[in-house]
C-alpha cells in the first residue's frame, strides 16, 4: 500500500512533541522510516534520535513530494509546527497508524 512504484511521500520526524524537526522525501515510506527508527536514515536524524513520524503527505509524483520539501525546509521552524499541529497537534508517533 506504501510501496507504490508512482507518487512519493513528504515526511517529518521529530524526537519528541515541538523537538527537533526533520524533514524527508521518500518513495517507500515504510522502508524510510524503519531505517530513520534504526539510525541509518540520515546522519541528522541518527544524531538527534529523531524516531517519531510526526507528519507523512503523500504527493501523485516523487516530483512533486521533491519539490515540497524543498519548499517546507525554507519554511520557518513555526511554520512547520503549525503544519505538524494541524493533523497531530499530540506530535504522536503516525507510523503504527499509516502502516
Amino acid at each position: 500500500m506504501y510501496r507504490e512504484a508512482h507518487g512519493g511521500w513528504v515526511c517529518m520526524m521529530a524526537d519528541r512533541y515541538r523537538g527537533m524537526i526533520y524533514v524527508g522525501v521518500t518513495a517507500d515510506l515504510a522502508s524510510r522510516v524503519t531505517q530513520h527508527r534504526e539510525g541509518r536514515g540520515s546522519d541528522f536524524c541518527a544524531k538527534y534520535e529523531l524516531k517519531r513520524l510526526v507528519l507523512a503527505e503523500r504527493f501523485a509524483t516523487i516530483e512533486e513530494a521533491i519539490a515540497f520539501e524543498k519548499r517546507l525546509k525554507r519554511w520557518r521552524r513555526e511554520w512547520k509546527i503549525e503544519l505538524v499541529e494541524k493533523s497531530n497537534p499530540s506530535w504522536d508517533d503516525r507510523f503504527d497508524q499509516l502502516m
